[in-house]
């Protein structure tokens, strides 16, 4: 059997209380696909990647929060080398119970080109 996608990390979402997520909370699902941006201009950190939730009905764009910076170095370098349409972003577990920095789960995986 071909493997359609490789694991590439799994973390927390970074930052989540300070962005658009309580406005988009009943729409986050385990396995929602989130969008990558590089934020290079981020004052706090320069390697920084934006997640989005993209409304499927409406288009609208939701900032979520941050991949930890402990954990972006080499996403950041392969996005700024023009690889950053390989990765596919989904949210892997939520707990509303959890602190903020913990509430969201998101797994990073590798698309296989076509």
């Amino acid at each position: 059997m071909e493997t359609k996608k490789l694991f590439f990390m799994e973390c927390h979402l970074a930052g989540r209380q300070y962005y658009d997520a309580n406005e988009v909370w009943d729409s986050l699902k385990i396995g929602t696909v989130l969008a990558l941006e590089r934020d290079p201009d981020n004052k706090y950190d320069h390697e920084a990647i934006l997640l989005k939730f993209v409304d499927p009905d409406t288009q609208n764009e939701y900032k979520l929060g941050y991949i930890p910076s402990v954990h972006n170095s080499q996403l950041a370098a392969l996005m700024d080398m023009g690889w950053g349409d390989i990765f596919e972003c989904r949210i892997s577990q939520i707990n509303p119970q959890e602190h903020y920095e913990r509430q969201i789960r998101i797994t990073l995986q590798v698309k296989k080109r076509a």
